[in-house]
């Protein structure tokens, strides 16, 4: 297999954006015009499930809990999840959804559905990378003001991460004729620390709500630590009191 120079083969606009999510590194492009169905590409569902019959057929062999959170560098509550659970992340329906997220949540695994949508639809692997790293707590879904969350995606000199207006504009155009016929796009994603929401992920979202006038919204809240989880309930509670908080 030979290698190009992307500078060579991409317009500029577009090169600026594929940085955005790796740079300096070499990447697969698959040929093929057709879209290949989740599980296909990034195969995370399967390895999910074969990596919790490794777990359950260990525990069953005799390995302790410790001993699993150790080779699967997973929490307590996540290995005692898996060996007395049969139920399995396959048996739920993905899809890039309002509803699947819903469920997915309901199920207790909403991280696999946030995993799920970063690694197709949401074409975030960094960030679902970064998720994993430790164990954070999850809010289902819930309505939550916009205003409450500061876009980091846009035309603008101060956004961390800066799109052609032209693009920009053109993809909140799209966006807004979607959200008019569709209630069932996935909810924003949202980390809250130190007192402030930052949005990962839903920013084109985000600018065509405000633009409709559309004042909430369904998100889906992560947080890394239990102080920061405490503060948050102390001040937002209320947007959440029927949602499930999951430790993953």
């Amino acid at each position: 297999m030979g290698y190009r120079n992307a500078q060579d083969i991409f317009p500029e606009g577009l090169l600026r954006q594929i940085q955005r999510y790796v740079a300096g590194e070499t990447i697969y492009i698959p040929a093929g015009d057709e879209r290949k169905a989740w599980g296909e590409t990034s195969g995370y569902q399967r390895y999910i499930r074969e990596r919790n019959e490794e777990i359950r057929a260990g525990f069953a062999d005799g390995l302790t809990i410790e001993e699993l959170m150790d080779k699967y560098a997973l929490s307590y509550d996540s290995i005692k999840r898996i060996v007395y659970n049969r139920k399995e992340t396959a048996m739920l329906k993905y899809s890039a959804t309002l509803s699947a997220a819903k469920a997915y949540a309901e199920a207790g695994k909403l991280d696999a559905w946030i995993h799920l949508y970063l690694n197709e639809e949401g074409r975030n692997i960094p960030f679902s990378d970064g998720l994993k790293l430790f164990d954070r707590y999850y809010i289902s879904p819930a309505l939550f003001p916009i205003r409450f969350f500061k876009r980091c995606t846009g035309p603008e000199p101060e956004m961390k991460y800066r799109i052609d207006k032209g693009w920009w504009e053109h993809r909140i155009t799209e966006l807004e004729k979607v959200i008019a016929k569709d209630d069932e796009l996935p909810p924003l994603i949202v980390h809250y620390a130190d007192g402030e929401f930052e949005l990962n992920d839903g920013n084109h979202r985000h600018k065509a709500y405000e633009n409709l006038g559309i004042e909430k919204a369904w998100v889906i809240i992560w947080i890394t630590e239990k102080e920061e989880l405490d503060d948050f309930m102390e001040k937002y509670g209320g947007y959440v009191k029927d949602c499930r908080v999951i430790r993953r």
